[in-house]
């Protein structure tokens, strides 16, 4: 056998630090993503989203806006987990 085999050693782990502050910019930029994109939503929709949610208590549009936020957490929570 040419050579030895190399000795196995586990990596070092992540400082707690580290992982907090990396948990911590990955929650806040999901966040900031989810609201810009409802936003943005709200920008493109024919009808405004907060009077059919306030005013006339339209469960269409409610069930609507959830779907629509689920979607966009999974994409971005899919999308910072591939940053990693």
């Amino acid at each position: 056998m040419p050579g030895s085999p190399l000795p196995l050693s586990a990596p070092t782990p992540e400082p707690l630090w580290r992982l907090l502050l990396d948990a911590a910019l990955f929650g806040i930029s999901g966040i900031v993503l989810l609201i810009i994109g409802y936003y943005v939503w709200e920008l493109i929709t024919p009808y405004n989203v907060r009077r059919e949610l306030h005013e006339n208590k339209n469960v269409a549009v409610a069930i609507v806006v959830a779907a629509f936020i689920l979607g966009m957490a999974i994409v971005i929570a899919a999308s910072l987990i591939l940053i990693k």
